[in-house]
């Protein structure tokens, strides 16, 4: 027996898709307009994890130029069949939906596959028949007109794998569970005892979010609902229970008649959400040809037991992280908005550090920023990094805590008059306020160090060997879903500009660190 703790992966890792092939298993998540994409998780025991890459790693695979945070990629669903894997997913800034494959689950993946105007809407899934044949499932505007926002259908239709397009006529096969029912959303379709399963989520990500499913025996035909529906939801738990936002299932088996669903839920502080959705697993039983989660519970639990031996890994996901760079390659945690390309960094000009070339780009704009980051995991954690940096005039660099372009806080060395400055500046809903100054030292290494504690925060900044107390009791909470909006949890990340100028100024950071407190 091998014990799994909730979430199985924690931070902003929403929408989960997992699959089997063998005895090995894979979780992949939404990454909307952050780079690379879609990070892809293996597991042996379901309890622990290891990232073995992202599926979208190259720039002709993820074009985001100019997307909100939370535009991009959208609820990728991932399947294996006869030795190929595939992910299918939504980016809704460019192209829609779209396949690609790989032999192996780290990669390398293939160039996308875009379905065109046929595949209407978002949340696509493939699902493979007995007989071979692949069916595509998604969900798309009512095409007799949108009657209020939300109004969706999920329909199917045949995949011709050979020219990775749709063929034959779509229908519509299941609207959603409730009467006037928003956002029937995130369909897979299984094929069990004889039945096709429908499973989705409804009534927003949000505090109505739940999991709904319906059957049939024949795929090309109106679904009947569960009577039980929505058979899984928090939503009458209330907004001060520890785990909310509870949908968006994915099952599978163990291949010895166990069943499991992967789901997303949020873990609030203070009612707000900082890290998003993040991936939960809970245990499925099945009582007259429908899904049980979690009986005698009816809610996520904080851990359960699995029949598993247990596996563990050498560099499997947890609630540190220590990114130094003496490698050549970037680790695939570390993320950057729109793209993560060498004109933006160098792990070669310096030997240990990495450069961060201050570009034109600022963060507080629809830009790809020279910023990488790191998901934030708790509320209770210190970050830091350390750099070396010496500012011309509109240029800065340093630390950020990031929501969004409109809301974040920035922790940035920067020039004031002849000399060296620490800014400590909250932008809120697109304006700066500067919450305090600090002058250093020219020369040498800077550390910035980030605390948070229960939605509040205190920075400090280190020089030589004095560390100084910048900004305390920070508000954190304008940077949590519920304030900031988007779909998006924080990230914590090292950052250089020329905030708009042209320049070939840069700075090199030793190090970014991540620990749960």
């Amino acid at each position: 027996m091998v014990t799994a703790l909730n979430p199985v992966l924690s931070g902003f890792y929403p929408d989960p898709s997992i699959c089997r092939a063998g005895e090995d298993y894979y979780i992949v998540n939404s990454s909307f307009a952050y780079f690379p994409g879609v990070p892809i998780f293996h597991s042996k025991d379901l309890a622990h994890w290891e990232q073995v890459g992202n599926i979208l790693d190259r720039e002709e695979q993820l074009p985001l130029s100019g997307s909100e945070i939370s535009e991009g990629i959208y609820a990728p669903s991932i399947r294996y069949n006869n030795g190929t894997y595939y992910m299918i997913t939504t980016n809704v800034s460019y192209g829609g939906n779209f396949i690609v494959t790989a032999e192996k689950p780290e990669g390398p993946w293939s160039k996308p596959y875009y379905l065109g105007e046929e595949a209407k809407g978002i949340d696509p899934d493939l699902f493979f028949d007995t007989d071979g044949r692949c069916y595509y499932v998604g969900t798309r505007p009512n095409p007799e007109g949108v009657r209020y926002n939300g109004d969706w259908e999920i329909w199917v239709q045949e995949l011709d794998l050979s020219q990775m397009k749709l063929t034959g006529e779509s229908m519509a096969i299941w609207k959603g569970a409730v009467k006037d029912v928003i956002w029937p959303e995130g369909p897979h379709i299984y094929k069990i005892d004889g039945y096709y399963y429908l499973l989705h989520a409804e009534g927003g990500t949000g505090p109505e979010h739940s999991i709904s499913v319906a059957r049939s025996k024949e795929l090309f035909k109106w679904f009947e609902g569960c009577p039980r529906n929505p058979v899984f939801t928090h939503r009458n738990l209330g907004m001060d229970y520890p785990v909310i936002y509870a949908g968006h299932g994915d099952l599978v088996d163990d291949g010895n008649g166990n069943w499991y669903i992967i789901m997303l839920a949020s873990r609030p502080c203070k009612r707000h959400s900082s890290m998003g959705r993040e991936s939960f697993l809970a245990r499925v039983t099945w009582e007259n040809g429908w899904p049980v989660i979690n009986a005698g519970i009816g809610k996520l639990c904080e851990s359960m037991e699995l029949p598993f031996d247990e596996y563990r890994f050498a560099n499997e996901i947890s609630h540190h992280d220590h990114l130094h760079f003496y490698d050549n390659k970037l680790d695939d945690r570390l993320l950057g908005i729109h793209t993560r390309n060498e004109s933006q960094y160098s792990l070669n000009a310096r030997k240990g550090f990495l450069r961060l070339f201050a570009g034109k780009g600022k963060i507080e704009d629809k830009t790809n920023a020279s910023y990488l980051g790191i998901r934030q995991k708790d509320y209770c954690f210190e970050a830091s990094t350390g750099l070396e940096f010496t500012p011309s005039a509109n240029e800065c660099a340093g630390l950020v805590y990031y929501q969004n372009h409109e809301n974040h806080l920035r922790m940035e060395i920067k020039r004031k008059g002849d000399n060296k400055a620490f800014y400590v500046v909250e932008h809120i809903h697109g304006k700066d306020n500067v919450l305090s100054v600090t002058e250093i030292g020219q020369e040498g290494l800077a550390e910035i160090v980030l605390r948070a504690e229960n939605q509040t925060a205190s920075v400090w900044i280190k020089t030589g060997s004095e560390k100084v107390l910048a900004a305390g009791n920070i508000n954190l909470l304008p940077y949590t879903t519920e304030e900031a909006g988007g779909f998006v949890g924080c990230t914590i990340g090292m950052y250089a500009s020329a905030n708009g100028e042209d320049g070939n100024n840069y700075a090199d950071f030793a190090w970014l660190s991540y620990d749960a407190m």
